[in-house]
């Protein structure tokens, strides 16, 4: 649908489509470039009204316009107005939808083109250390809600003409921006294709919960894979690496968060703690993670296997010996201390700031101290499943440490039913669950393990120093 060159057509158009007599935000204006009438449309908190006073200032002064009759429009845009960000249209879709995002327009008469002025200023936070991926060294600036900023904190570490943003729109009522960035010279031609494939076809009217909404629409998940399928990362450095190494980020309008392609597993094994300290120290703290997850998942079943059967070992390997319990007893007492758990830190994710310390503290310590008194735990039962929510908390990928706290409860089901056969039952089951996690575009979620690929596999498994890091990061993806 294209502009006419009257301009009481074009802004009649204009209040057919947008509610501007009822609606508080939207800002109009009729002006008079000297002798040519004008109309210009806005959103209240979108438009920087300082500059924008200043470029209608120049515009109506005497001495600037005097006179003046437009007879070009391209000319008229490119002599007088000295603003940067400044375009011609005349497709009513490309108006709308620049509107709608912040940017202002300005309609002439006698034109069949609008001046689209791009003076949008969101609202938004500072830039910070997210909560989640904190480090004791290195950069403390994280992704924040708006898109302009984030390619640029990506941009300011990554100075390479090989660096491209491409952005792309999703949703019919919310039309939100997305963003896919790659290095031309490192990233997958095909898997570039494939994203942008996936996101031109999404018909949908909106996405209500930004990237973890776009995440569900182009990545199908089947029930039994617990395993994320997304690397998420709200810290640009961490982003800016992965580009390096030749994966594809994707950027959602209003969300804090950068979304890497392809997801392997071994993705959620790494910190950025561990680039941050010497190769040593890394190393140890890559390890011990690697030591974490597996007591976050073994620790409170392969207790509760060792209850079970606690007559038939050794006594050097009893685990329960304040108190004679049965096997349904020690069953439920694990039971409802992992369920427990949870709720408690559910809770204290939720609590206000100023209560969250004193209730993840206190808290923890009046409800063990009451649940031993009552009977509903031991205190052996209770401080393996600490130990295991101090491993769990170790892992800094939300997502994999939920996945295995799934896992876990499956693994304690299973084991306190049906005794050493539940517990290898589960076990198997949990590791084709695994294994057999799709990733996108057909990549492989277990790579570099399958395909083998030991050049890579090595980078995720140790921690080089920078100059031999540098030297295999380019044989990776080979």
């Amino acid at each position: 649908m294209q502009l006419t060159a009257n301009l009481e057509e074009n802004r009649s158009k204009l209040y057919e489509i947008f509610p501007i007599s009822t609606s508080y935000d939207l800002i109009s204006r009729d002006l008079y470039l000297g002798k040519t009438k004008a109309f210009w449309l806005g959103i209240n908190g979108f438009c920087k009204n300082d500059l924008l006073q200043k470029i209608f200032a120049d515009l109506q002064d005497n001495s600037y316009t005097k006179d003046l009759t437009i007879e070009n429009l391209e000319l008229f845009v490119a002599s007088k107005i000295g603003y940067i960000q400044t375009e011609l249209t005349n497709d009513w879709d490309v108006i709308i939808k620049n509107v709608l995002s912040g940017p202002s327009v300005l309609f002439l008469d006698g034109f069949s083109s609008a001046v689209i002025l791009d003076t949008r200023s969101y609202p938004t936070r500072s830039v910070e250390e997210p909560d989640t991926e904190r480090v004791s060294r290195g950069s403390k600036d994280g992704f924040v809600e708006t898109i302009v900023f984030n390619t640029a904190l990506i941009r300011r570490r990554i100075r390479s003409t090989k660096l491209c943003f491409e952005v792309m729109t999703a949703g019919t009522d919310t039309k939100t921006d997305i963003v896919i960035g790659y290095l031309n010279d490192l990233a997958d031609p095909k898997l570039v294709e494939t994203i942008r494939e996936k996101i031109n076809s999404l018909c949908i009217p909106s996405l209500t919960m930004g990237s973890k909404s776009l995440e569900e629409l182009i990545i199908k998940k089947r029930w039994f894979n617990l395993m994320p399928q997304i690397r998420y990362t709200e810290r640009p450095d961490v982003a800016s690496s992965y580009l390096l190494e030749g994966y594809v980020i994707v950027l959602v309008d209003n969300t804090p968060t950068a979304l890497v392609f392809p997801c392997n597993l071994f993705q959620f094994t790494q910190n950025p703690e561990d680039y941050y300290q010497n190769p040593s120290v890394g190393n140890y703290l890559r390890f011990l993670r690697f030591g974490c997850i597996l007591l976050s998942l073994f620790l409170l079943p392969c207790f509760l296997l060792m209850g079970i059967y606690q007559s038939s070992l050794p006594k050097w390997l009893w685990l329960i010996t304040s108190e004679e319990v049965t096997k349904t007893q020690l069953f439920l007492y694990v039971l409802v201390i992992e369920l427990g758990l949870d709720i408690f830190k559910y809770s204290s994710s939720n609590a206000a700031s100023g209560l969250s310390n004193s209730l993840g503290l206190l808290g923890g310590l009046i409800i063990g101290d009451i649940a031993i008194s009552l009977h509903w735990a031991t205190l052996e039962v209770i401080f393996y499943a600490a130990v295991t929510m101090l491993a769990t908390l170790s892992i800094s990928s939300q997502e994999f440490g939920n996945a295995i706290r799934l896992y876990r409860l499956f693994l304690i089901l299973l084991t306190g039913w049906f005794g050493l056969w539940g517990f290898i039952v589960a076990t198997v089951l949990i590791l084709i669950s695994i294994a057999s996690t799709p990733s996108f575009a057909g990549k492989s979620y277990l790579w570099p393990l399958f395909p083998w690929n030991w050049t890579a596999l090595k980078t995720l498994l140790f921690r080089y120093p920078t100059a031999k890091y540098e030297i295999t990061r380019h044989k990776r993806k080979e």
